[in-house]
């Protein structure tokens, strides 16, 4: 049973059958946000969504990056992405229109941020999310 269910852009039904949400900054014990902590962050976010899902790709939904006014540091200017970091399972009808819907889906893996907590549904998933071009990113498998 989904989660949620989220109609693409495209017109494509998706739904949403996992979704680990957690504080971008939960694990942070020393120092501040900047540039390159967040880059490392996204490279692990990635690395670590490939190996809990291996038979489906992985996207990244480029978050958005804030510069407060805040003096910088020894890290260089602070860089603050969205206070939520969000890894969600998702699975769609075959892309391939020959492949049996009750033997393939196709699934993605995304991984994206957000501001408040909470499971994207419907029309209330972010526009990015909604906008993902998912006969480009995902892939078919066998159920």
């Amino acid at each position: 049973m989904a989660l949620a269910h989220i109609v693409l852009s495209s017109g494509r039904l998706i739904k949403l059958s996992e979704v680990r949400l957690s504080s971008t900054y939960g694990g942070m014990l020393e120092g501040y946000p900047s540039q390159r902590w967040n880059d490392l962050k996204l490279e692990n976010l990635l690395r670590n969504a490939e190996k809990a899902s291996p038979s489906a790709p992985v996207h990244l939904l480029a978050p958005v990056r804030e510069y407060p006014d805040l003096p910088a540091g020894g890290f260089g200017p602070v860089e603050l992405l969205p206070a939520v970091t969000c890894v969600g399972s998702f699975t769609s009808q075959p892309i391939d229109p020959e492949r049996d819907s009750g033997l393939h889906h196709s699934a993605l893996t995304v991984v994206w941020f957000q501001e408040t907590p909470g499971i994207p549904s419907g029309e209330d998933a972010d526009h990015a999310l909604r906008s993902i071009f998912w006969d480009n990113l995902a892939r078919d498998s066998e159920l």
